[in-house]
């Protein structure tokens, strides 16, 4: 096959150019630089490009850099900026795979190869002839809540050849082909932001506006913050309050206020309840009357495990579709800082097939103005 891979400069996508050219593949690695509004702070680092560059003479193989940083800030960015600015949670990691990495580059290299392949530890399951987004082997290092939100027509054009290789057998495998970056560490936090923090990115653009922190059993002040902003719901670290723990729980974006409640079990930072709109179906829709009749709702509700945040454990709950078209999940268990704008996964029972994603909501519309 002839297989566009996207490397990173990361161990994780230094094997799958291992696995794939030992497989015989034709192989033609690309790396996408993307970055902040004026060029600084992406992860295309040097360093990294040097990497790539230093795997692709390993297996004389071409490597092509592009750019989609025009992209990426009018598409990425300004929807991270515009959600935050609404006092909601954004995901812009599942906005650059939907939109950049699956999108707009597929739409101008990938296509003309026969698949995709990059370094997410994901995979994709075949039932009754549809094919579907699935789970890693490695529970903990399982991506499939960074794409959740992508199309049935992508899907069919990627390839994730990690899915089945947990992350220790990953670094085994890297110093068994020698690779340069073995040993390299994995890259945290939000790509294009590089080193920079994130609170001083969201300064840079939104600025600073003093409001209320507010204890929500007692209506008490109990200190300031420089916007709601900088904070979401279920957010602990960061407040610069004594006699913690202390959660945001809360927050009236008309008036910039932050509520908080005291306590690692404070019930404040818990809910049983999501309200879901607009959920992006990948393969199939299960409330659809043409779905396999082993997915297929019934009662216009169906089993599902999902997830509210990048976590290794999957709830387990009832997806409820409702009469003016949006959806409410009923979990089994409690769910910490749920936060309207993020998105919740959604698995089949058995948590092996990602069937999609919603973006949760607000509860209803009493808490009009807040998040």
């Amino acid at each position: 096959m002839k297989i566009a891979v996207l490397v990173s400069g990361g161990v994780d996508s230094a094997v799958v150019v291992d696995k794939l050219f030992k497989e015989g593949h034709e192989l033609h690695l690309f790396y996408i630089r993307i970055g902040m509004d004026n060029g600084e702070g992406d992860c295309s680092a040097e360093e990294d490009m040097e990497m790539c560059r230093l795997i692709a003479r390993k297996y004389s193989l071409p490597l092509q850099e592009v750019s989609l940083h025009e992209e990426y800030w009018q598409h990425v960015m300004t929807y991270t900026l515009e959600t935050v600015k609404r006092g909601l949670t954004p995901h812009p990691d599942m906005m650059c795979n939907k939109l950049i990495k699956f999108g707009f580059f597929e739409q101008r290299w990938g296509h003309s190869f026969d698949a995709v392949a990059t370094g997410h530890y994901a995979s994709i399951k075949e039932v009754d002839g549809i094919k579907f987004l699935a789970t890693a082997a490695d529970p903990v290092k399982d991506q499939t809540d960074f794409l959740a939100q992508i199309s049935y027509s992508q899907l069919s054009h990627l390839m994730f050849p990690l899915g089945d290789t947990p992350k220790s057998d990953v670094r085994k495998l890297a110093s068994e082909a020698a690779l340069p970056n073995a040993g390299r560490k994995d890259s945290q936090g939000i790509c294009f932001l590089g080193k920079i923090d994130y609170s001083d990115f969201i300064r840079r653009h939104l600025g600073e506006r003093e409001g209320p922190v507010i204890e929500i059993e007692t209506g008490r002040k109990i200190g300031t913050h420089k916007g709601y902003w900088f904070h979401t719901i279920g957010q602990r670290k960061g407040l610069g309050l004594s006699g913690g723990p202390w959660y945001v729980v809360r927050k009236n974006v008309r008036d910039n206020v932050v509520y908080v409640s005291n306590g690692y079990t404070t019930p404040k930072q818990f809910g049983r309840h999501i309200p879901v709109e607009e959920i992006n179906w990948i393969s199939v829709d299960p409330f659809c009357p043409d779905a396999p009749d082993w997915l297929r709702s019934t009662n216009g509700s169906l089993d599902i495990s999902f997830k509210n945040r990048h976590t290794p454990h999957f709830a387990k709950g009832k997806l409820h579709k409702l009469s003016d078209g949006g959806y409410r999940i009923e979990s089994e268990e409690d769910v910490q800082g749920i936060a309207p704008g993020q998105f919740c996964i959604i698995y089949t029972p058995d948590s092996k097939l990602c069937l999609g994603s919603g973006m949760i909501t607000l509860p209803s519309r009493k808490h009009f103005g807040t998040a």
